[in-house]
């Protein structure tokens, strides 16, 4: 059987969630996860970084526009090396200025995605998966880009049944 992987980048604290910041104990991509985990055997990975965004909303945003202007790739506090015994990869993380956080790219840009099938979960407040699938298509050489999910993070904690139908279909 195909071994899978989920790789992802979560915010807990201070969201901007259907209209208002609010603070979360897990993050909306954290919550997607658990809910691809309990339908589907996977392996995990999280992507963090060595200096943490700040706990701020709005200053976080701030910050997250400039990584993506100035094309920064943050260290994490681990790397994966190798996804060389997974053949399915499914990305999971928040719609910041159109893409994932540029953490996520700090780790996907290592790795050889070459016959691996990515499908990717993006979490949002009414953007949808944005630009996601193009800066995908940059990052994950040689990968065939799979299904996506886009999730509107103020429904993710009632999103259990719809991310699990979709995960146990991408990866059969």
């Amino acid at each position: 059987m195909a071994k899978n992987l989920v790789i992802y980048y979560s915010r807990r604290g201070e969201n901007y969630v259907g209209g208002s910041i609010k603070s979360l104990a897990r993050g909306n991509a954290e919550l997607i996860v658990d809910y691809i985990r309990k339908a589907i055997d996977t392996d995990v990975f999280e992507v963090e970084t060595v200096k943490p965004y700040s706990e701020n909303y709005r200053t976080c945003t701030e910050e997250a526009k400039a990584e993506l202007r100035e094309k920064v790739r943050p260290e994490l506090k681990a790397y994966l090396d190798s996804i060389d015994e997974y053949a399915n990869i499914i990305l999971v993380g928040p719609n910041w200025w159109g893409v994932y956080p540029m953490a996520m790219y700090s780790q996907l840009e290592r790795l050889d995605f070459s016959g691996k099938k990515v499908h990717f979960v993006v979490t949002h407040e009414g953007s949808g998966t944005g630009g996601v699938l193009k800066t995908l298509r940059d990052s994950c050489k040689g990968a065939a880009i799979g299904e996506s999910l886009a999730v509107q993070g103020g429904s993710a904690p009632q999103s259990e049944k719809v991310v699990s139908d979709w995960a146990k279909k991408v990866v059969s």
